[in-house]
C-alpha cells in the first residue's frame, strides 16, 4: 500500500539508531531468513542516514549475508554467551537500553519477554497464524509455544506490522489485537526475481534439470498446506498432457504426491535449487500453479508476476492480495476448478496476454523502493 511520498520525506530528516532481531536473517535460508534479510538490505539501501544495529546470537558459520554500515551485536558476557537464547528471548531488553536505541523490530513473530523494561518504541511484524486456523497440521507443543511468543509481542508492541490483510483478520480474530494497531505492509521478493534471464541462461537451465519445452511450475515446501498433490489428480483425471515441475524441500508428504501418480504421470521433483536458478525456471514456465490452502502471504505468487508468468491459485485467504487482477482463481479442494483453472489459462493466448499485463501492473506495489517506503513510514509514524 502507498502510503504517500510528501508524508515520509518530512520526516526522514529524523535520524533513528533501530536495532533489528536478525537471528533469522542470519541463520534461516527460507521465508523468515528471506523476509529479515530483505527487509534489511533495502532499508539500508533506500535509507542509509539511519543507524542499524543486528542483534543475532553468534556471527559464526551464519548465511553469507552483509548490511552496510550495520553493527552486529552478540550476547555479551559468560551467562549470556552461554545462554544465548535466553538471551534472546528474555535478556536482550538490557542491551537495547545499554545501546541507546531508539526503535527495536522483531523480525520473525516475537519480542523478548522483557522488552517492556525497554525505554524506546517497538514493532513487531506477524507473518502468519496458520498454525491456529489449521491447528491440525501443527503439534500441539508447537502451536502452545507459538501462540504464547505470538500473542505476547503483538500484545506490548507499539505497533504490529502484518503480510497481508488476512493476517491482520486472523490478528484481530484470534488475539484481539486492536485493528488500530496493525499496519499492513506487503512483502516484496528478492530482486533477483526482477530481471530478465537471458535465452542461453534458460537453455543451460533446461539441460541442468532435464526440463522439457512446456511445464507448469510449482514453488514451495512440498507439503500438505501447499496442496501440490491436487495439481496432480487434476492433470491425470481431465488428461492435461502437459509436465508438472515442482521446486521445493521434501516433507513426508512428498511420498503422498508420489502415491497419486499413476505410469502416465509427467512430474518432475527438484529439491535444493540454488536462489539464482529459480528465476529461469519461473520465466521457462508456461504457467506458476499455487493451490495451496492458506498462506500469510504468498510470495511465490509475487514471484511469478515479476517473471511473466501466468498464475493460477486459491481464492480467498490472502492470495487475492497477492494476485490482483492478475491470476486465475480455483477452489483448491476441487480438482474440477483446479483442472479448469489449467486448461482455462493454457488454451487461450489472449488471456496469458491480459494476465501478464495486469500482473505488471499489480507488482508495483511489491517493488523494492515501494516496500521500503511503506516500512519506514510505519517506523516514523510510531516515532513521531
Amino acid at each position: 500500500m502507498d502510503r504517500g511520498l510528501l508524508s515520509i520525506d518530512s520526516f526522514t530528516k529524523i535520524d533513528m539508531k533501530i536495532g533489528f532481531d536478525a537471528k533469522r536473517a542470519f541463520f534461516n535460508r527460507s521465508g523468515l531468513g528471506n523476509y529479515s534479510r530483505n527487509t534489511l538490505q533495502l532499508l539500508a539501501q533506500y535509507y542509509p542516514d539511519h543507524a542499524y544495529v543486528l542483534y543475532t546470537p553468534s556471527s559464526k558459520d551464519t548465511i553469507d549475508f552483509s548490511m552496510p554500515n550495520a553493527e552486529v551485536i552478540e550476547p555479551q558476557g559468560w551467562v549470556n554467551q552461554k545462554l544465548k537464547s535466553l538471551w534472546r528471548s528474555l535478556w536482550m531488553a538490557k542491551d537495547l537500553n545499554r545501546d541507546t536505541i531508539d526503535l527495536f523490530h522483531g523480525l520473525s513473530n516475537q519480542l523478548p519477554k522483557n522488552i517492556q523494561k525497554f525505554k524506546g518504541k517497538t514493532i513487531v511484524t506477524i507473518h502468519d497464524l496458520i498454525f491456529l486456523r489449521y491447528p491440525e497440521l501443527y503439534k500441539k507443543a508447537d502451536r502452545m509455544i507459538d501462540t504464547r511468543k505470538f500473542r505476547h509481542a503483538a500484545e506490548n508492541a507499539d505497533r504490529v506490522i502484518s503480510v497481508s490483510e488476512q493476517t491482520k483478520a486472523d490478528l484481530i480474530d484470534f488475539f484481539d489485537i486492536p485493528a488500530h494497531k496493525i499496519e499492513v505492509v506487503y512483502q516484496g521478493c528478492h530482486s533477483i526475481f526482477q530481471h530478465k534471464v537471458s535465452s542461453e541462461v534458460q537453455k543451460k537451465l533446461q539441460q541442468q534439470y532435464q526440463l522439457p519445452s512446456d511445464f507448469l511450475l510449482s514453488v514451495g515446501t512440498i507439503e500438505a498446506r501447499k496442496n501440490v498433490g491436487i495439481i496432480v489428480k487434476a492433470l491425470q483425471k481431465h488428461g492435461i498432457d502437459i509436465p508438472l515441475v515442482v521446486v521445493g524441500q521434501p516433507t513426508p508428504y512428498l511420498e503422498e504426491v508420489k502415491a497419486l501418480m499413476n505410469a502416465d504421470s509427467k512430474v518432475i521433483f527438484l529439491h535444493n535449487v540454488p536462489l539464482q536458478d529459480l528465476p529461469g525456471l519461473y520465466q521457462m514456465a508456461k504457467i506458476f500453479v499455487y493451490p495451496s490452502l492458506f498462506e500469510g502471504f504468498g510470495i511465490p505468487i509475487v514471484e511469478a508476476l515479476f517473471s511473466d508468468t501466468p498464475v493460477v491459485t486459491s481464492k480467498g485467504s490472502c492470495f487475492p492480495e497477492s494476485g490482483g487482477d492478475a491470476a486465475q482463481y480455483i477452489d483448491p479442494k476441487e480438482i474440477d476448478s483446479v483442472a479448469e483453472g489449467i486448461q482455462k489459462v493454457l488454451n487461450d493466448s489472449t488471456l496469458q496476454t491480459n494476465m501478464i499485463t495486469n500482473g505488471q501492473r499489480h507488482r508495483q506495489q511489491f517493488t523494492d523502493q515501494q516496500v521500503a517506503k511503506n516500512l519506514m513510514q510505519v517506523y516514523l509514524e510510531v516515532m513521531r
